[in-house]
Order: structure tokens, then C-alpha cells, then sequence
């Protein structure tokens, strides 16, 4: 195949309708295929059995591996845009994939823009603090630090001087849809897991999964260059007064209290870790630059 041409077809310099790739195209991925316009879109998988259903939204879907950075070359030089929502690894402290990622973006000509789906828990604790997106990141947890490996990988693309990509970095906390598979608080209560006692209690932020996929796309196309976005509604509730709330909402019982103590002992560790980080983020720079007006503003507005 000549170096000019793209196995999916004419590269961007043969080609006027923009092309946006998504890597990671689970729920949220899904979400934004649909608020798209005008865009062509090719879906990164890594499952063969998903290629059916990408089509059948309109998507066309690559199959490849982010473990396997050889599987990506095929979408080398395709897109002018980019959505990276995928994951790092379940181990390490640094993201390999999102290395393999960069790598792959920069082989051919380089997007116009990328965007990077990361999390508030690269702010660590800030005991209740207001977080804007000037803060110092503090990650305390291994899955924090592969977030904050991601992101440097990521923003090194917007400082090449080979090449002025714009690159953003959204930190999403808890994603919630009722629509979302585990998306809301319902199972939890039902299973009667405890909370933290008021006083121990720690402060909880979240985004309704749709109000996340319009702001992926609004970044795409208005994200700054080096910005950072929190990207989270206006609530501000601590943890157990979230699922007592949910609890009325669904008419079940209220959680348990229990102290931070005995959730030592009592709750698995990564419950524990999202139990340990107090933190109330702050979003105007989100409604101000990518000018999102939230559907759900308050986090009860959207679970049911």
C-alpha cells in the first residue's frame, strides 16, 4: 500500500469532513457517537464480537489491542480529531498504553486535536478542599498514578514543536446514568454495604454519563491548548448523604453508619480508597471555556 493512503481510506490531506477517532469506545464513547454531527467516525476494539454493533451506530470499527502497539498502525495519520477514553492497565504505576497511543499518533500527520478522558483522583485527598484544575496533583493510590503517567504522556503531544496538536485533559469523577450498567446506587443499597459514620464521612463528586459525553465533544472542538477540565455537575454532597438520598429516591432502606474504623475492617480496599479522598471540584472552567450547560445538574435530577 503507497505511504500516502490510509487502510481506511484517503488520508486527512485527501479528505474535507472531518474524521474523529475514539479509543475507548465503551458507554461514554458510545454516548458521544451519538451527539456527533457531520464527523466520521472510527472506534478503536479490541473485540472482534463488537464489530457488528459499532457498524450498526454508524461507527467504523478497527480492531486492535492497546497491549499490542504494533495492532495500531493501521490508524496512523487517519484522524484529525481524537477521543482517548480508554483505561490504563489493572497494574504498574505508568499507562504503556496510553505511551503506545502517542506513539501511534505521531507516526503519520499528527491531529488537529486530542482528548484525554482521566480522573479527579489524580488530586489525591485534599480533605473537603475546593479543587480547581490549578491544584497540584497528589495521587495516592497506584491507580491514580498510571492517570497522572497518562496525562503527561498525552500533554507531551501538545509541546512537539514538530507538530501543534491541541491537547486536553478531562478529569471525570463518578460517572452515573441510570441507562449505565452499574450506574446508579441501586445494587449497593440493596446489598446493605455500609457508609461512613457523619463525621468521617468524606465529600463525593459525580457527571451524569450524558452530560460527560457532550462535554468529550464539546473538548474535541473547543478545548484550549495544555487545558485541563474538571468535569462534574454542581453537587455537593458527602458520600452517605448521597445514598441516603438515593435511598428515598428508590423507597429502600437507608445504609448502614459505620466508623472510618471499622470500615478498615469490614469494607475491600477499593472501597476504602474512594472512602479516603475528600474533595468538592470545581467546574466553571468547564462551563465557562467549553460552555456545557448541564442536563443534570444536580446529581438526584438524573437518577431517576
Amino acid at each position: 500500500m503507497p505511504s500516502n493512503q490510509s487502510p481506511l481510506g484517503a488520508l486527512p490531506s485527501r479528505f474535507k469532513r472531518e474524521r474523529l477517532l475514539i479509543i475507548g469506545c465503551g458507554d461514554v464513547g458510545q454516548r458521544v457517537v451519538r451527539v456527533q454531527r457531520h464527523v466520521r467516525v472510527v472506534a478503536l476494539t479490541s473485540s472482534p464480537d463488537r464489530v457488528a454493533a459499532l457498524r450498526a451506530q454508524g461507527v467504523t470499527p478497527v480492531v486492535g489491542n492497546l497491549d499490542v502497539p504494533a495492532s495500531l498502525q493501521r490508524l496512523a495519520g487517519w484522524a484529525t480529531r481524537v477521543l482517548h477514553l480508554a483505561p490504563p492497565p489493572l497494574q504498574g504505576n505508568t499507562d504503556p498504553r496510553t505511551l503506545a497511543v502517542s506513539r501511534m499518533l505521531m507516526r503519520r500527520s499528527a491531529p488537529l486535536s486530542v482528548v484525554y478522558g482521566s480522573t479527579t483522583g489524580v488530586y489525591g485527598d485534599c480533605e473537603g478542599a475546593w479543587v480547581e484544575e490549578s491544584r497540584t496533583v497528589n495521587p495516592i493510590t497506584p491507580r491514580a498514578l498510571r492517570r497522572v503517567d497518562a496525562e503527561a504522556r498525552v500533554r507531551h503531544l501538545g509541546r512537539l514543536r514538530s507538530s501543534p496538536v491541541r491537547v486536553s485533559v478531562l478529569r471525570i469523577p463518578g460517572i452515573y446514568a441510570p441507562d449505565r450498567e452499574g450506574g446508579t446506587p441501586r445494587d449497593r443499597l440493596l446489598r446493605g454495604t455500609p457508609v461512613l459514620a457523619r463525621e468521617d464521612d468524606v465529600f463525593t463528586n459525580h457527571i451524569h454519563a450524558d452530560d460527560l459525553a457532550r462535554a468529550c465533544q464539546l473538548a474535541v472542538w473547543r478545548g484550549k491548548p495544555q487545558r485541563v477540565y474538571n468535569v462534574n455537575d454542581d453537587s455537593q454532597m458527602r458520600m452517605g448523604d448521597y445514598f441516603d438520598m438515593a435511598a428515598g429516591l428508590y423507597a429502600l432502606a437507608k445504609p448502614p453508619r459505620i466508623s472510618r474504623a471499622q470500615a478498615q475492617t469490614e469494607l475491600p480496599a477499593m472501597q476504602l480508597s474512594f472512602m479516603s479522598e475528600s474533595r468538592r471540584m470545581v467546574n466553571t472552567r468547564m462551563k465557562r471555556e467549553l460552555r456545557l450547560q448541564l442536563r443534570y445538574a444536580d446529581v438526584k435530577d438524573g437518577l431517576v
